[in-house]
């Protein structure tokens, strides 16, 4: 049930917000029926916590030999701060590449090399941007448990990306339990609903309706 109650947080957050008849436009080009920022829950301190308790409560039950909580740059960051500060744990946070000035450092914190990691991702989409921090995290030296990420988008291209790659890849709540629970709220209809379905089911062929 806990990926229920996530689910109603982001959508009495307006961190997710979903408009299937009148699309937004993803930076890819793509339209797509459902935007997600779940940044907007951190400013929210009853919501955030909820958040923090399940990814802590999740971490232990899945990871328990876990050492340290890395969160992507910048989404991630705070969300794994919190995690890291309940279970006094280590944290750091990656970037999606080196700095071009100073120590030139992708990853910013210190930790002790080899350490089991847990990386923290506010959403998941294809799961590009996670595999290629878990990547960077490897090449440092140290050892990727899996990717945590507070909602997931459910693409196929996300679980193929993670299963080729290797790594683990779970969230809290995720876009069918979403809409599922944004159905029984009035938030959609059943046009609203089945036309969402539809665009997990083939993104491509959805955007072009409204092209």
């Amino acid at each position: 049930m806990k990926d229920r109650i996530i689910a109603n947080h982001l959508l009495d957050a307006e961190a997710v917000t979903l408009s299937p008849l009148k699309p937004y436009t993803w930076v890819s080009g793509l339209k797509a029926p459902i935007y997600c920022d779940n940044r907007v829950t951190i400013s929210l301190v009853n919501i955030r916590k909820d958040i923090t308790n399940a990814f802590v409560e999740k971490i232990k039950e899945h990871f328990p030999e876990v050492d340290a909580i890395v969160g992507t740059a910048t989404a991630g960051i705070p969300q794994a701060c919190w995690i890291a500060d309940k279970m006094d744990l280590p944290t750091a946070y990656v970037r999606s590449k080196s700095k071009e000035h100073g120590k030139t450092n992708q990853i910013e914190g210190k930790l002790k090399k080899g350490s089991k990691i847990i990386v923290i991702e506010d959403l998941i989409s294809t799961g590009g941007s996670s595999i290629l921090a878990c990547q960077a995290l490897i090449e440092a030296g140290f050892e990727v448990l899996g990717v945590y990420s507070a909602f997931t988008y459910e693409m196929s291209a996300a679980k193929e990306n993670f299963e080729k790659a290797g790594f683990k890849n779970l969230s809290l709540t995720s876009f069918s339990v979403l809409i599922d629970e944004a159905k029984k709220r009035n938030y959609i209809d059943d046009k609203g609903l089945e036309m969402l379905k539809s665009w997990q089911e083939d993104p491509k062929k959805y955007s072009d309706m409204f092209q």
